[in-house]
């Protein structure tokens, strides 16, 4: 089987878990008709590398270190995003880290005309009790949760994180305590971001802040100026956020109401206009669901989701004003929504798709079909632990340092 192609997916993992063998990023070879994956090599750090992000301009491939950094101490490494060099090869060379200040790093993304690199980070869900004195001189418990960032790096032009330009530190809740399993009921009992997406046009960098059933708008600078912010419906929990081909339509994951969410975005303003919602699932799984990733793929405009519960892939289609779900394909038994598959994504053709299964210890390989959308199985991989997706096109020349623009 030929690999001329050199088409590489790269694979963050986990690794931090008691038994958990996995950790670090792995490259894996991917046949050009998606019918071989091959290891080729991997990093062992981060340990929790859950979430990755490409930039063809350097050649750069940007990982969060998913962790809580330690109090004093530290004994582990900090919560971090880490910079790794694509060599011709595939093999990543490690170029530098930064700090991320907030628990739980969770999403990346960047911007090359402006050379940003935003992060989202969740916090974690579990409460300090402070013991204060009341105003009438009895005694109370306050309960602190970890703030939840959106933190933005500059970048240089080797590819290497600069220094932080900036930090948007959320606050509020929703329902507390509210329906979610997830921290027995205190999903929701503080801000969670769970992922920054720079919008088409590179002027808006988009936070789904699920704690607080918000979608925030941020223009995107040397800083980030709050620009809007679209309330949702009290106990739905926006996640993730995949915007159209045109930039005029996005669609949301609302985790905790187990739908998908079509939305109107105004790019002058930064303002998202609900359109419809629809269930990710197509009967009651018998136990609790949550959507998670979203894709939209680019030829049949088809829009993917992965659910923790149904354990499924689905893809659903947006007819005027009307989404609806269009089929799916089963993944592994989850052992709980938060150990499912959690992440997928399109090949740069959109010909294939690759799923992170976790609970199966497999990256599965499928066949998108260009005008329906369907999905066809491939091949699979083992893998311990797979967490997120990023593929990398090695066929041409690397470009010469300082060319972002």
């Amino acid at each position: 089987m030929s690999h001329a192609a050199r088409l590489i997916a790269y694979v963050g993992s986990y690794g931090c878990a008691p038994g958990a063998t996995g950790g670090g990023i792995y490259a894996l070879a991917v046949a050009a008709d998606g019918s071989d994956l091959r290891l080729l090599s991997r990093v062992e750090e981060p340990k929790e590398a859950g979430y990755l992000v490409y930039a063809p301009e350097t050649r750069t491939l940007y990982a969060v270190d998913e962790r809580k950094t330690d109090g004093r101490g530290p004994v582990d490494p900090p919560a971090a995003v880490h910079a790794f060099a694509v060599e011709s090869n595939g093999a990543l060379r490690f170029l530098n880290s930064q700090n991320a200040p907030g628990p739980r790093p969770t999403f990346l993304d960047y911007h090359a005309g402006s050379r940003s690199l935003v992060c989202a980070n969740h916090g974690d869900f579990q409460h300090v009790e402070k013991v204060v004195r009341l105003p009438d001189g009895g005694w109370g418990t306050d309960y602190v949760y970890d703030d939840s960032t959106l933190l933005l790096y500059g970048l240089e032009a080797d590819g290497c994180i600069g220094a932080l330009r900036d930090v948007q530190v959320f606050d509020g809740h929703g329902q507390d305590p509210n329906f979610s399993p997830q921290n027995g009921g205190h999903a929701q009992a503080s801000s969670h971001a769970h992922c920054a997406v720079i919008d088409p046009s590179g002027r808006y960098v988009i936070v789904c802040d699920k704690g607080t059933d918000c979608i925030h708008s941020f223009r995107l600078g040397d800083r980030l100026e709050p620009a809007a912010t679209l309330q949702m419906a009290p106990g739905t929990g926006p996640r993730h956020i995949a915007f159209d081909v045109t930039g005029g339509h996005a669609f949301a994951t609302l985790e905790f109401a187990s739908e998908l969410a079509a939305l109107r975005f105004d790019a002058e303003t930064g303002a998202f206009t609900p359109i419809d919602r629809v269930s990710t699932v197509a009967s009651d799984p018998g136990r609790v669901n949550e959507p998670a990733d979203v894709r939209i793929h680019r030829r049949s405009g088809c829009i993917y989701v992965n659910n923790r519960g149904e354990d499924s892939l689905a893809w659903f289609a947006l007819d005027g004003a009307k989404l609806s779900r269009r089929g799916a394909v089963p993944l592994a038994p989850s052992i709980h929504p938060g150990l499912a598959a959690r992440s997928f994504a399109f090949d740069p053709t959109g010909a294939l798709l690759l799923v992170a299964d976790r609970p199966a210890h497999l990256v599965r390989a499928y066949a998108v079909d260009a005008n329906t959308g369907a999905l066809s199985p491939l091949t699979d991989i083992a893998l311990s632990d797979p967490a997120f997706i990023a593929f990398v096109e090695l066929d041409a020349a690397p470009p010469c340092s300082g060319d972002i623009p």
